[in-house]
Order: C-alpha cells, then structure tokens, then sequence
C-alpha cells in the first residue's frame, strides 16, 4: 500500500476546513475576522488549498471560530480522501447509505443493519468502529477492505450532523 503524501493529506485537510467554513455560510473573511490571532485571509486560503500546513494552535482556533470539533474535522478530512479509513472509526449517515444500498446488490444486505440502526439513533449519523466494519462484512460476505471503502463515502454533511458526536457502533 503506498502511503499518501503530506501534500495529499494537506489537501484533505484544507479541503475539509473550506467545507466547514462554507458549511457556516461565511467568506474567508468573515471567518478570518473572528479569529483572535489576526491572520489574513490568503493565510486562510493557504491553509484551505493545503499549500501551507498551520499549527495545531491555529488549527483549533480556526475550528472554534466556526463551532466544529477540532479532532472530527480531520478524521473526516481523512475518510472523505479514502486515507487511512481501514483502521479509523468511520463516520456514516444512514439516511444515504440507505438510499444507495437499495440500488447495491452487493450492499444490500446493509439495508436492515442501517434501519435497525436508524431506529436506534434517529439523528441518522453513526460511528462505526473497524472491528464492527470487519463483523458487518462477514454478514455481507464482502471483503472488510470493500466495506470499509463503501462506508466511507457516506461522510455526514456538516449541515446535517450535531457537531458533539454521534451514535457509536462497536459490534
């Protein structure tokens, strides 16, 4: 497996930060105007391009302005870019996967996992663990590395999810 470069990742991020920013409906300047350091806003587009890395400090500072977690925001930058997925909790919005898997003869059986779940937690967002994904795929019959590649496209929209975390499925 070859590994993803900084630059790779970099873009996952700044990627993930715009979305967030756009999420909120703020212009980079608007956002860059509520941040207690003073950066400019090229800065801002620097770091939503991935051509420049920020701090951890900035990177919390930023995710504060705008009210999203800061540790949510890149394990989703990750998930979205299909890096690192097989060995990180996936973040899935059942209500998608529900409306895909009905059209997936492979995924199908998922149909009664996500409804089940869907009861469950109505919000409609889980945390799937990956021993869960691997549990999941014997019961698919599919290869863990397929499931996990099928469960990561249905990242949650940050307009859709509460921002203070969502079910947990660890079995």
């Amino acid at each position: 497996m070859v590994e993803p470069s900084d630059k790779v990742i970099s873009r996952a991020l700044g990627e993930e930060l715009r979305r967030a920013r756009e999420a909120c409906g703020w212009s980079r300047l608007q956002l860059v105007s509520r941040l207690p350091s003073g950066i400019g806003d090229r800065t801002l587009l620097s770091y939503e391009h991935g051509t420049r890395h920020s701090t951890v400090i900035r990177f919390i500072e930023i995710c504060r302005a705008m009210g999203v977690d800061s540790a949510t925001l890149p394990s989703r930058a990750l998930q979205r870019a299909r890096i690192h997925v097989e060995t990180m909790n996936l973040h899935a919005d059942l209500r998608a996967l529900l409306l895909d898997c009905n059209n997936s003869a492979m995924f199908r059986p998922m149909v009664q996992w996500a409804r089940n779940t869907l009861n469950e937690h109505p919000e409609g967002i889980v945390e799937v663990q990956p021993v869960a994904v691997r549990n999941l795929a014997l019961f698919v019959g599919c290869l863990s590395q397929d499931l996990t590649s099928y469960l990561a496209q249905f990242v949650p929209n940050y307009s859709n999810v509460d921002e203070r975390g969502s079910a947990n499925v660890t079995e």
